[in-house]
């Protein structure tokens, strides 16, 4: 029997590792290769580029020296050759890749103007009347290398997220056979099999509760802030978190069906629609490759027609690529990148993404997740009614009979007795009164803190308009009951998940940019409309499951351009799906992992702060590339020679130096950013 049980399970888990592997590999090692091959030929062309620039006719005229000897020419060639074919390597194969997609951009226009310029040059070698242009060859290398190493420098910190899903899940689990325990991996688990869980520990599989009763954290997967009780006949989630009982459970679903697996395949569904569109240097790039080259060719055919010979014509169209090449443009939006991306880091603000942040600036609806996100994550008291005594004397018997219980309700009006100074008070023969509270004698009176469902046992109704005003507000009501031969209610505390005191200043702040707040939640409706009265919220959704959040992102997304903040594994499909996924820090991994810009501190004032620096930043791209851009139709026409008859003729030389100006402007103006 054992056999095909393991088998089984060794399949399983090898498609699921595969799986896993497979997705990882591709992005990270491919961000990871890219950014070191842009680096490591960035450093050897640079060091290439300083004997090509000594040996330079141009140079060494602008520099006042002379350094001649028999065949320097062709030394020159051959290190020029060197920087074209390896340095341009990236380049000439990124403009293979445009072509074949129909998508000139960037890649194109820097491969037009090396191979221009280096097929130029080489003929010059080889006795075609002109000027070599080697050195504008390499230092366009060298400046295209640099942007483009900072710009993959700036992008990695790409998808893990299908990893840290799978770390969710326990490795281990505690099987029961023939009456004995025997520890396992989760991979070898079958449905029926039946296996024991701890308090605290994390459930292993999709199952059902056989024997004993507990309250379970499944926030982190579902969104409901409140621990769900759980008895014989409940069904649990693999990944969730058990809390005071131990319990049995016979495992229903495992591998590919369990719960958590379904959230990854919605994942990496969502990961691999989103449009990889084009960021807006290459859109510059790409018209610049249609002006570079029809110009190159205008220019070519008007001074053979104006009977020029074809070694001037050829120079002019040659220079005319060369300047239309921009080093400017390719520094441009890197430089803005970069300094944006540490700006952003130094406050907390990780980027991971930078297609997202840059259309972070469109975004017209933010949608909040609610529970740790726009609240703590955890409750605190906010109202306690009495009945006949004071209010602080049932928070101090509550929290001290509270005080021996991990629930997270028990631990709310513990902490709010601290917040208050109340001292607790000594608690003889306490008890757990499984899924329904604790009792404990307390000067000398028995006295118990229960759940509805508890007086609803024992038939005591308890008729009272405030009361039922809190529980319409979806808050969580316990009642404090004194035991003296009967049992009266003397206290009701009311609890929720409280609400951040900066998500309203957040919410104030994205409605004065003109943006619409909305939150999206498992949470039951009535403590969303309570929590979105009190912050002013445009829209809600509540009780949504996981796997519809993406759903109504999309319903979202057909009005506005959408912004998504949460923190737990049941937003990662909806992080995935909106145009910019948020996840705020304290968050799981996996929130982290699928959001592409994280917020290192649990402040949903942040976000306010990334939409600013997003449409900030993406003002100075503007302003760079208008100037990288401004300079090339300046300089263009000159270098065609329109203004030939005037005897004003821009040299290779003159357009380089004019090239270098823009890109020290350039880099200036991306510095600004501050």
């Amino acid at each position: 029997m054992q056999e095909p049980h393991a088998h089984h399970a060794q399949n399983d888990k090898m498609e699921m590792q595969h799986e896993k592997e497979h997705v990882e590999k591709h992005v990270h090692t491919h961000h990871q290769h890219m950014m070191l091959e842009f680096k490591k030929r960035f450093y050897i062309c640079a060091l290439v580029t300083i004997p090509i620039l000594i040996l330079s006719p141009l140079i060494q005229s602008i520099l006042r020296f002379s350094f001649r000897f028999e065949g320097d020419i062709y030394v020159l060639f051959a290190l020029s050759s060197f920087v074209y074919f390896y340095g341009g390597y990236p380049f000439i194969r990124g403009f293979l890749d445009e072509i074949r997609k129909r998508m000139p951009g960037m890649m194109t226009l820097i491969s037009v103007a090396i191979t221009a310029a280096y097929l130029y040059s080489s003929a010059v070698v080889f006795g075609l009347e002109g000027k070599v242009f080697f050195w504008e060859l390499a230092t366009l290398i060298d400046i295209m290398l640099l942007g483009h190493w900072l710009e993959m420098r700036s992008i990695l910190g790409a998808s893990r997220a299908l990893e840290e899903l799978v770390k969710i899940m326990p490795s281990e689990a505690h099987l029961l056979k023939d009456g004995k325990i025997v520890d396992v991996r989760v991979e070898e688990l079958r449905p029926g099999d039946r296996v024991l869980v701890k308090p605290g520990e994390k459930i292993p599989v999709d199952g059902v509760v056989i024997e004993g009763e507990t309250s379970v954290n499944e926030a982190m997967l579902t969104g409901e802030s409140k621990p769900s009780t759980k008895k014989p006949g409940d069904e649990v989630i693999g990944g969730s978190i058990n809390g005071e009982g131990s319990i049995v459970v016979e495992v229903r679903k495992t591998g590919k069906d369990t719960y958590l697996n379904q959230v990854i395949e919605l994942v990496k569904e969502a990961q691999e629609s989103k449009s990889r569109t084009q960021d807006l240097a290459n859109k510059a790039a790409f018209f610049l490759t249609l002006i570079s080259l029809s110009v190159g060719a205008i220019t070519f055919a008007a001074w053979i027609f104006l009977g020029m010979d074809v070694a001037f014509a050829v120079e002019r169209a040659v220079t005319v690529m060369v300047i239309a090449c921009p080093h400017a443009l390719g520094l441009a939006v890197p430089l803005v990148v970069a300094v944006s991306t540490s700006i952003a880091a130094k406050n907390g603000l990780l980027i991971r993404d930078r297609q997202a942040f840059e259309r972070a600036k469109d975004v017209k609806a933010v949608v909040f997740d609610k529970t740790g996100t726009l609240t703590e994550g955890r409750f605190g008291v906010t109202d306690v009614l009495t009945f006949g005594g004071r209010e602080e004397e049932v928070i101090q018997i509550a929290a001290s009979l509270e005080s021996k219980s991990e629930h997270p309700i028990a631990q709310g009006v513990v902490r709010e007795a601290e917040k208050r100074n109340i001292g607790l008070l000594e608690v003889l023969n306490f008890k757990a009164i499984p899924g329904k509270g604790v009792e404990g004698v307390v000067n000398g009176r028995l006295y118990r803190v229960v759940s509805p469902g508890y007086l609803r046992e024992k038939g005591m109704a308890l008729k009272d308009e405030r009361v039922e005003k809190l529980a319409q507000q979806g808050k969580t009501v316990v009642f404090l009951l004194e035991d003296s031969g009967e049992q009266k209610v003397v206290g009701v505390i009311a609890l929720a998940d409280m609400i951040r005191e900066e998500s309203r200043e957040a919410i104030a702040k994205l409605k004065a940019m003109g943006i619409k707040c909305m939150m999206l939640t498992g949470d039951n409706r009535f403590v969303a409309e309570w929590v979105a009265k009190e912050l002013g919220l445009d829209e809600v959704f509540a009780e949504v499951l996981p796997h519809e959040k993406s759903e109504v992102i999309k319903g979202v997304q057909e009005r506005y351009a959408v912004a998504m903040v949460g923190d737990g594994v049941n937003d990662a499909p909806a992080l995935a799906q909106a145009d910019v996924g948020i996840a705020i820090g304290a968050g799981t991994d996996i929130a982290i992992e699928t959001a592409d810009i994280i917020l290192v501190r649990n402040d949903p004032r942040d976000v306010v702060a990334i939409l600013t620096l997003s449409r900030s930043t993406y003002g100075k791209m503007v302003q760079n590339l208008l100037w990288a851009t401004g300079y090339n139709a300046f300089a263009i026409p000159l270098a065609a020679g329109v203004a030939y008859s005037l005897g004003i003729l821009l040299s290779p030389a003159a357009g380089a130096a004019l090239m270098t100006l823009s890109t020290i402007i350039v880099s200036i103006n991306a510095k600004l950013l501050k």
